[in-house]
This record gives structure tokens, sequence and C-alpha cells, in this order.
């Protein structure tokens, strides 16, 4: 197996009366697509922030490539981790290539250099080089969500964290834009952490499925590997999720045939 580039170990978090992670322990070896899934609220936002340190954690240990989440400036890690979210957080008032080319700016790359990078990341999330002198307004929602993942992906990082990456898309451009992530993602070479409510989602791009309820991990593994093992029935439920979803659809389609 690959060595874990993540490792958490009895990681709690709490906020107030609830329980939000209650001492999780995981794993992530380096090349993985994980997804983290299960209901609202179950933990799966507040699992994915404590790996890059956007939400601190109240007991255990995060370690991503070995170092301590927390020993360093936040700032050092995040540079080094990609992410995304489903709200691209643009800046409104940059054009594309100067979000594209934010972190690698803050790096002290120089112009020549960054230039280079934004056109080579344009081609790989495939939008053309003229999207680099518009503005967020000027694009459409699947436009703007390649160009978060270009801007994550600017500073070479190979830890990529996703928190419902193409969750306000329309079905025909989630898709395709999930597809291509994960060409991405096998082309660089990528570890991948990925927050989702969708059960067909995390089904199709992830290699493993991370189940959370109440702040607790309940069910780990591949898809085929989980679907066969003595899981809680709440797990078998969500992972049945996109079986129960196709079947309704044949039969829709059938009905009207």
């Amino acid at each position: 197996m690959a060595e874990a580039l993540i490792e958490l170990r009895g990681v709690g978090k709490v906020y107030g009366a609830v329980c939000a992670l209650d001492g999780v322990d995981l794993s992530i070896a380096a090349g993985e697509f994980v997804a983290l899934v299960g209901g609202s609220g179950s933990g799966k936002t507040t699992l994915l922030k404590t790996i890059n340190g956007l939400i601190g954690r109240d007991a255990g240990e995060v370690r991503v490539a070995g170092e301590v989440v927390g020993a360093a400036p936040p700032y050092l890690l995040r540079r080094r981790v990609g992410y995304v979210f489903q709200e691209t957080g643009l800046f409104p008032h940059l054009t594309v290539a100067e979000n594209i080319g934010v972190t690698a700016r803050l790096l002290g790359w120089p112009a020549e250099r960054i230039a280079a990078r934004v056109a080579e990341l344009l081609e790989l999330v495939a939008l053309p080089q003229a999207v680099a002198a518009r503005r967020p307004a000027a694009l459409s929602g699947g436009q703007r969500q390649r160009v978060g993942v270009a801007r994550a992906l600017a500073a070479e990082p190979k830890l990529m964290l996703m928190d419902e990456p193409f969750g306000a898309l329309d079905p025909l451009t989630r898709d395709a834009l999930g597809g291509d992530y994960r060409a991405l993602h096998e082309r660089l070479g990528l570890t991948t952490v990925m927050v989702t409510h969708d059960m067909t989602e995390a089904v199709l791009l992830a290699d493993r499925l991370v189940v959370l309820d109440g702040g607790r991990i309940v069910a780990d593994g591949g898809v085929h590997q989980l679907m066969g093992a003595d899981v809680p029935p709440q797990v078998r439920d969500l992972l049945e999720a996109p079986r129960r979803q196709a079947r309704r659809l044949r039969d829709k389609l059938e009905a009207g045939a």
C-alpha cells in the first residue's frame, strides 16, 4: 500500500452541545480518491476542514505528509493543498488569469512562470485560452467551477480537498466536470478527498467511501467491499441509493415507452 499522506488519530470537534467529530481515526494513502459521505450533520465537512486547518480540532492529531496540522502557521499548509468548494469563491474584480494565479503570486513566482501555468491549467480543465482575460461574471457556472479547480491546482499541490464541488451545477455539467476531474486526478497523481451528498457521484468517482454518522466513521472501503460487508442498516440504505434511483428511472422510462 502507498505511504499515508493524511492521518487522523482520535480527532474530536464539538460545537456547543453538538459533537461534530467523535474520536475519528482515518488514514488516506497517497494517490487515493476518497469520498466522505453521510447524512447532513454527520461530520463530513468538519472532517475535511480539519485536514487543512480551516477548522481547529478539540482533541486528537492530524498529520499531512508527516507534519502535524497546526504546528506551523496554517497558510504554509494551505498553500500546498488545493481546496475546491461548491461556491467557487472567485474574486469578482479579478480576471480568470488573476484568479488562477493568486496562490502562485503569494509564493513569489515570477510573472512569466505564472502566465505559463495559467495557460497550462486552462488547457487541463478544458477551457479556451480566451477566458483568461474575462471576469467570473462573464462565465457560466460550469466554467467558473473549472476555474476554481484550476486555481486549486495552480501551485502544483499533490493533495486536493473538495467540498461538494459540483453540487450547484446542472446534471449534464456536473457529470462532465466530475469525469474530467477524475481524469485529472489520475493524470496528475493527486490524492483527493471529496465531500458529497450524491451517492451516485461518490460511487462513480471515488476509489473508497468513508461513511460518517454522528461524527463517527461507521463504514470505510470500496463500494463492492462495503456492499458485501456486515454494515449497519443506515449504511446499506445509503449505498443502495444509486441502485434504487436507477431502478425507478428505468421503470419510469419503460412506463412511458
